[in-house]
């Protein structure tokens, strides 16, 4: 049985729920079930707070988990990450008012809150800076104003929190974040994880691409592939109608409308595009 972490609340929660349905896996219908047994794909899911995932997992308890990179580094779990899952990104940056230091190397002797000190303390290290770092566990923004802090570090996605505030982002990102998925650093390779990652890749391609459908005179077959080259080669299939072939082909889902105003142009009719559900590379 392959055990797994899946944040239980916050910004990686719906969206990791998605991609593991998406992925074929059963999920909870009751936002209040903490342990969800999937025996169809011999799994069983534990919903966590997402800071605590990295210590299950790197303490052995749980087999992987999905959960934010900066949450990774700043637990100092003994945890890898093995796959980036491409939402929740996020940066971690140092902001303070307007007129304050501009850069790390101007922090010598201030004060810097954060909640992640996990990520902060070492980053000023290897700075080479000495600056005392003050740990607070949410809402780090009100620091400066308080008193407690000259400087802060938060996690910012558009940066409208730091602004309503009164506060300035300063300096280079500490951490560029996202959701991944971690195991216990050093395991051996499981095939029970392999395939996990195996679906969640293959959720990945497939949020990334559709499948497109054409018809085309078989004589500009050529041009029309070299539209639309797919992963490996396309698919090409006469018709009945002789002189015409149809073609499919899996595009970027960015570059689908351009590619379809090409093929049109080229003399393509017919043209579809469907959703990819899963895949497998």
């Amino acid at each position: 049985m392959l055990r797994i972490a899946v944040p239980n609340k916050g910004a990686l929660s719906e969206p990791a729920v998605a991609m593991l349905h998406e992925a074929g896996y059963r999920q909870r219908m009751d936002r209040r079930e903490l342990v969800l047994l999937d025996s169809d794909n011999n799994v069983e899911f534990f919903f966590l707070r997402p800071r605590d995932i990295a210590v299950y997992v790197g303490s052995g308890k749980l087999d992987v988990g999905l959960t934010g990179r900066d949450l990774l580094v700043d637990s100092t779990a003994d945890a890898e990450e093995i796959l980036q899952l491409g939402f929740a990104a996020s940066t971690l940056r140092f902001a303070t008012r307007p007129g304050g230091p501009r850069d790390v190397t101007e922090f010598g002797g201030l004060t810097i809150a954060t909640s992640f000190d996990g990520v902060v303390a070492p980053y000023l290290e290897r700075q080479g800076v000495q600056a005392s770092v003050v740990h607070l566990d949410g809402a780090v923004e009100t620091a400066i104003k308080l008193g407690v802090a000259d400087v802060i570090a938060d996690v910012v996605e558009t940066g409208t929190t730091l602004r309503n505030a009164g506060l300035e982002i300063v300096g280079d990102p500490v951490l560029e974040s996202e959701a991944v998925v971690i195991r216990r650093r050093g395991d051996a390779e499981d095939p029970r994880v392999a395939q996990f990652l195996r679906r969640l890749q293959g959720v990945l391609v497939a949020r990334r691409y559709v499948m497109m459908d054409y018809d085309i005179r078989a004589e500009l077959v050529e041009q029309a592939i070299a539209l639309t080259p797919g992963l490996e080669s396309p698919t090409v299939s006469p018709l009945h109608d002789r002189g015409w072939v149809a073609v499919r082909s899996m595009v970027p889902t960015r570059e689908a409308q351009r590619v379809m105003d090409g093929l049109y142009d080229l003399g393509a009719r017919a043209i579809l595009t469907t959703q990819i559900h899963a895949c497998r590379l």
